[in-house]
């Protein structure tokens, strides 16, 4: 195993994590674990260094296999009265672009791909813990019935649609405007749903309901309403299929507990990271993107992250 010279500031490799001790080992005390550990690696080669169980709840987006390279422009609004966008209060503005991300999102035999890295997460998964799998419908089938025969039918609880209403609208069909959400358990007789921690929503018909329900909202069903990230907002960090925080919150504070292990594989933007980390979890990223992995160390700052490399497991 090699890795990057360790200088201030330099990534490092990723060890295997020990075995657990048997009962009344002695164990040497270590320093407190990292609330934000970010892999810069392969995941099929940093899944297999990961302890079996360990993990209270996996989140992943994976890419979509949309067959199309995703790209997301950088922008900057400077104040201009001759520009190409009108603004807060009617003031003009011109763009100005500063750069684009890219990744290929294309695969011959998308489950395939999507397979051993699920077989992983289903291992890693604690007895009583959570998996949801963020894809659309061009893939979410196939995925399902992966997931059913490695997790089992019944560890299927939900399928989650977040809905959004953005972008342009097609003359040819009706708009996909959605995400699937696949939740599935390890034990589905026993795993955290932390029904007090749901964020209250506004009913729809609210004189209907009498003045203190309707004061007090109503919970989500599986259909959530939820804007996709903001061009132009302060969440907003420029890399393709950022997903919203307040998803990611909603999932963070419901299905783990404060003090739990978490993991995203295809961690992308950071974004259940972030959303771990400020619900007062530790989160494991894993992303083979230098790029994602730069984003989320700056996202992070403020946990100060430790950030790894992982190198290539021997043949």
């Amino acid at each position: 195993m090699s890795a990057e010279p360790a200088g201030e500031g330099s990534p490092v490799a990723v060890p295997p994590e020990p075995a657990p001790t048997g009962e009344g080992s002695p164990v040497a005390a270590e320093p407190a674990p990292p609330r934000a550990r970010i892999v810069l690696g392969d995941n099929l080669e940093v899944l297999p260094r990961l302890a079996d169980g360990s993990f209270a709840l996996i989140y992943i987006d994976p890419p979509f296999n949309t067959g199309q390279t995703q790209r997301r422009a950088s922008l900057k609004m400077v104040r201009d009265e001759e520009g190409d966008r009108t603004g807060f209060k009617g003031h003009r503005y011109r763009t100005i672009k500063l750069g684009e991300r890219r990744y290929a999102d294309v695969f011959d035999d998308y489950l395939e791909f999507l397979w051993p890295r699920l077989e992983h997460a289903h291992r890693l998964l604690a007895p009583d813990g959570s998996f949801f799998l963020h894809l659309d419908c061009r893939e979410v089938h196939y995925a399902k019935v992966a997931c059913d025969q490695i997790f089992g039918r019944d560890a299927f609880i939900n399928e989650i649609v977040w809905a959004y209403d953005y972008g342009a609208r097609s003359r040819s069909r009706w708009p996909a405007k959605h995400d699937n959400i696949l939740w599935y358990a390890k034990d589905p007789r026993r795993y955290v749903f932390n029904f007090d921690d749901i964020d209250r929503i506004p009913y729809m018909a609210p004189g209907l309901v009498g003045p203190e329900k309707a004061a007090r909202g109503k919970t989500p069903t599986d259909v959530w309403w939820q804007t996709i990230v903001s061009p132009q907002g302060r969440e907003k960090t420029g890399y393709p299929t950022q997903k919203p925080l307040k998803i990611l919150e909603r999932i963070v504070r419901v299905h783990s507990r404060p003090g739990d292990r978490l993991l995203d594989f295809f961690a992308g933007s950071g974004s259940f990271g972030e959303a771990a980390v400020r619900a007062e979890r530790s989160v494991v990223l894993i992303d083979e993107n230098p790029e994602a992995v730069e984003i989320m160390r700056r996202r992070l700052s403020f946990a100060e992250p430790v950030v790894e490399v992982v190198a290539p497991l021997p043949a």
